[in-house]
């Protein structure tokens, strides 16, 4: 990511045995959304030709994908329906709802009834959203990583903090003595030192390790 800015995005694709895809039907067409956290534009490509593959009897399949923490990075495909009335809808659909590192695909099988241009759009849009608002999402926030170095005797008092506080926190290193990488926001790192400070009269060594993307459950 360029920027460091927070974002949100789909935690991963919505499991097959749950709610993947996800339905609508409207004048005997059905519109199968499907919904993926994706990296990049080839990971998307290489999910769609399995979606194609699986739905090799399906008329179009459109879709959208938007990358980067500013969600500067989109494409749409209409896959054959009238220009615009697809992709564009499924991409706003996305950017709508402030998510990026996603990719939405939306499987028609036609019934037969020509939706018009308005339709299509108003249903390749509800589908998209529903695949989007059925998928788990993360809220991406860049952190500080605080290594927190402290004697055995302290670990309890430090872990209790650590909850009250609700603090992310990464694999503890337990060696002669105990080392937890806690992910703090930049704005408040004085704050979590001077509170750790009191809780171990003074004894916590800290380290400043660099930032990095957390994810947290929306």
């Amino acid at each position: 990511m360029s920027s460091d800015r927070d974002y949100t995005t789909i935690a991963g694709e919505i499991p097959e045995n749950g709610v993947s895809p996800v339905s609508y039907e409207i004048q005997r067409s059905c519109f199968l959304a499907y919904v993926t956290h994706a990296a990049d534009e080839e990971q998307v490509r290489t999910w769609l030709a399995a979606l194609k593959k699986e739905h090799y009897d399906a008329r179009h399949t459109p879709y959208a994908m938007v990358f980067g923490a500013a969600a500067d990075r989109q494409r749409s495909s209409d896959d054959g329906e009238p220009g615009g009335t697809a992709g564009s809808p499924i991409l706003d659909a996305i950017k709508g709802r402030g998510i990026t590192d996603a990719a939405v695909a939306v499987v028609r099988y036609f019934g037969g009834i020509k939706l018009g241009a308005g339709g299509l759009i108003r249903a390749y849009a509800h589908a998209a959203g529903l695949g989007l608002d059925a998928a788990p999402k993360v809220h991406m926030t860049r952190l500080t990583m605080l290594s927190v170095t402290i004697d055995y005797g302290l670990l309890a008092a430090v872990e209790r903090y650590v909850r009250d506080a609700e603090l992310q926190k990464g694999e503890t290193s337990y060696t002669d003595v105990v080392t937890l990488p806690l992910f703090v926001p930049p704005d408040d790192i004085a704050r979590h030192k001077a509170a750790l400070a009191d809780c171990t009269a003074g004894c916590a060594v800290y380290q400043e390790c660099g930032t990095k993307y957390v994810g947290i459950p929306c």
